[in-house]
């Protein structure tokens, strides 16, 4: 039986909803909340001037984005840098992604090669951090890293594959802005150029190898260290 009135799936409710997910997800990104802190669902509704039911709807699609766990009978918080799934996503994606990049390599025909000359060109000349964006890398420059990736792996021309991409890409955007913070010496701007000089070579080895250890990288700079300032 329908109610009449009721908030639950009200278009009011569930546009506060996505406002208050919204205004989360990018605290989480802008590294406001840092690994580990709790969410609390009250301090939340108060800060947002929201219910409790509103800011639980947006935590809970939090969790299901991997922006936060759901404790058991402790609420709410952000994932901590020990959680094993980002080691097993990142294993993940060092098994598909250097062998699509393969495939791309060998199948991309020149259109392929000029999107990926002018992904790495936007990707190069955006900048990656700015002091109004917090600590971790921009949002323009996120995207720019994304494409220039995706794009890499387009010339496979199998879209199964693609869509794997996409949904390990966003499984693992949290832990990419905690790997460059906790890694800031490392050289990611040459290893994007390797990446293109390898791919536009039509060399697939190198390019999958080049490709494998950028990846195995960003793992790497998530793995504890008691004398690390996280």
């Amino acid at each position: 039986m329908t109610q009449t009135g009721s908030s639950t799936g009200s278009p009011g409710k569930q546009m506060l909803s996505e406002q208050v997910y919204a205004r989360l997800r990018d605290a989480i990104m802008r590294g406001e909340f840092a690994p580990g802190d709790a969410l609390k669902p009250q301090d939340l509704a108060r800060e947002q001037g929201v219910s409790l039911a509103v800011v639980r709807e947006a935590l809970v699609r939090a969790v299901g984005d991997g922006l936060a766990d759901r404790l058991h009978n402790r609420g709410f918080a952000v994932p901590a840098f020990s959680d094993r799934r980002w080691q097993e996503i990142a294993e993940a994606r060092r098994t598909v992604e250097p062998a699509v990049l393969r495939l791309s390599v060998e199948r991309g025909d020149v259109d392929w090669e000029a999107r990926v000359r002018a992904a790495h060109h936007r990707l190069a000349r955006t900048p990656a951090f700015t002091p109004e964006e917090g600590r971790y890398y921009t949002s323009a420059w996120a995207e720019a890293h994304r494409v220039f990736h995706r794009t890499l792996l387009e010339g496979c021309g199998n879209p199964v594959l693609l869509e794997t991409f996409d949904r390990m890409w966003t499984a693992s955007e949290l832990v990419r802005r905690w790997s460059a913070y906790r890694d800031p010496g490392r050289d990611g701007a040459e290893e994007h150029r390797r990446l293109e000089e390898a791919a536009l070579a039509r060399d697939a080895d190198t390019a999958s190898a080049v490709l494998l250890r950028h990846l195995t990288l960003t793992a790497d700079a998530l793995v504890d260290d008691p004398g690390r300032d996280g």
